[in-house]
């Protein structure tokens, strides 16, 4: 048995495997687990292969600080890679990010810079734009630049695209690949093109995204389209990306990416992050228009535990209508989580004020419903704590029914807007009862939430 001795030589190697959970109709189709680097994603190779580079180029010396423009990965893969060998890394990443993401870098001690998702190359806050002012600012840095780094693509030609060839006994027809950098579909392009110029490179694009249309259409027009996967996608064509080497390409919904992640979970075991949920989907969209047999590989490109607080979170999905939800025409429908199916935090009278502020705490609420034997019997909320806690230390070991609120807003599920407005404007929150159950509760936020899908439906 081989022992490793550094986390870097896990980097690469992933294993491949055939996937069954769609209609794929004439088609095969495989998934090569990137998920299985260290750092959790195809984007290890990226960041050891750009550090290395700049280690014998000269351009990163002992001391020096990484900084890098990054939807999250590639900065996972350049932290990991910088926290082993004793760099410090700054990066610059756009808003959308997960906060698992964000977590994680900041565990492997990278410095974070947020910044706005919303604007075009050119906006001082636009991401890559603010890295390289970072980097004019710090003396003796060095711009990853996964965009342009030459470095990128090499990695692609020289491990990923091979790597495949082999899993798959050289019988391959096509590859599905995501475009951020452009650097992983380009260097498996350039190595397919010598190996078997037969085997066509097909991109799977989020709708709102410049790349599809200049794959297909050789011209786009970007006009600030956005999406709300991570990693995939862009509003200019990269310096790595050529367009050229690529044959073809499936536009994929937000929707249709995160309901592909909540199949392969279920059906497959496989935990992937947002950007595998537009490669599979487009994987099986291509897979679909095809009229003969083929072999086709695409990616778990990341792992869906950087996405647990949005593509597996229910509240999260249903508040930017990414899960399709039957309307009962009544005040339910604004309810984000339901009591009588059980999707509510609740304690019991007897529950201490520390397990109220756990749970509170845990579930990101600011109030939590009191339940006795199945029925609601008050609320509290983060006020009564902090009111009864600043007085007395000794508050969290007593019991929610001395502080609990029981003069309820109660509102029939066939109260008017008009209604519910009246008690949300007071600065409470409305209880919804349908009939003699308890529903939920409805904040000021879910009525914006509310009044948001109406504005986009519209």
């Amino acid at each position: 048995m081989t022992i490793n001795t550094s986390l870097l030589s896990l980097i690469g190697n992933t294993p491949m495997l055939k996937i069954n959970a769609f209609d794929t109709g004439f088609c095969e189709l495989f998934v090569k687990l990137e998920s299985h680097n260290p750092g959790g994603s195809i984007k290890d190779r990226v960041g050891l292969a750009i550090i290395e580079a700049a280690e014998s180029s000269g351009e990163l010396r002992q001391g020096g600080t990484i900084i890098e423009a990054t939807a999250g990965n590639t900065g996972i893969g350049l932290a990991l890679v910088a926290a082993i060998k004793g760099y410090k890394i700054i990066l610059v990443i756009p808003d959308k990010m997960s906060r698992e993401k964000i977590l994680h870098l900041e565990g492997l001690g990278a410095e974070i810079v947020l910044t706005r998702s919303d604007v075009p190359e050119g906006h001082p806050e636009y991401y890559q734009d603010l890295a390289r002012k970072i980097v004019a600012e710090t003396p003796g840095s060095f711009l990853a630049n996964q965009f342009s780094n030459p470095a990128n693509p090499m990695i692609h030609r020289t491990t990923t695209g091979p790597e495949i060839w082999d899993q798959m006994g050289g019988k391959l027809d096509a590859v599905v690949a995501g475009v951020g950098s452009g650097g992983t579909i380009t260097g498996m392009a350039e190595f397919f093109k010598e190996k078997d110029p037969k085997v066509q490179m097909v991109v799977a694009d989020p709708e709102g995204s410049i790349v599809a249309d200049a794959v297909l259409k050789g011209s786009f027009s970007y006009e600030g389209g956005s999406w709300l996967v991570e990693g995939v996608g862009e509003d200019f064509i990269p310096d790595n990306l050529n367009v050229a080497l690529l044959h073809d390409a499936e536009v994929v919904s937000d929707k249709e990416a995160f309901q592909t992640l909540q199949v392969l979970i279920k059906e497959e075991g496989i935990l992937g992050g947002s950007s595998t949920g537009t490669l599979v989907a487009g994987a099986v969209k291509w897979c679909q228009k095809q009229t003969t047999p083929k072999r086709v590989v695409t990616f778990i490109c990341d792992t869906g535990n950087k996405y647990l607080s949005k593509a597996f979170n229910k509240s999260w999905l249903l508040d930017n209508q990414l899960m399709d939800k039957t309307s009962a025409g009544d005040l339910t429908d604004l309810v984000n989580c339901r009591a009588d199916n059980g999707d509510m935090i609740s304690v019991t009278p007897t529950d201490t004020l520390m397990t109220a502020y756990k749970r509170m705490r845990s579930s990101d609420i600011s109030q939590i419903p009191v339940i006795h034997e199945g029925e609601l019997v008050g609320v509290l909320d983060e006020e009564d704590l902090l009111f009864n806690v600043s007085k007395s230390k000794e508050a969290f070991g007593r019991t929610v029914k001395e502080f609990m609120v029981t003069d309820l807003d109660i509102l029939p599920a066939d109260a008017s807007e008009e209604a519910l407005m009246r008690i949300l404007t007071q600065g409470k929150v409305a209880i919804i009862y349908k009939g003699n159950c308890f529903i939920g509760f409805v904040t000021k936020v879910d009525l914006i939430n509310h009044y948001r899908t109406k504005i986009s439906q519209d």
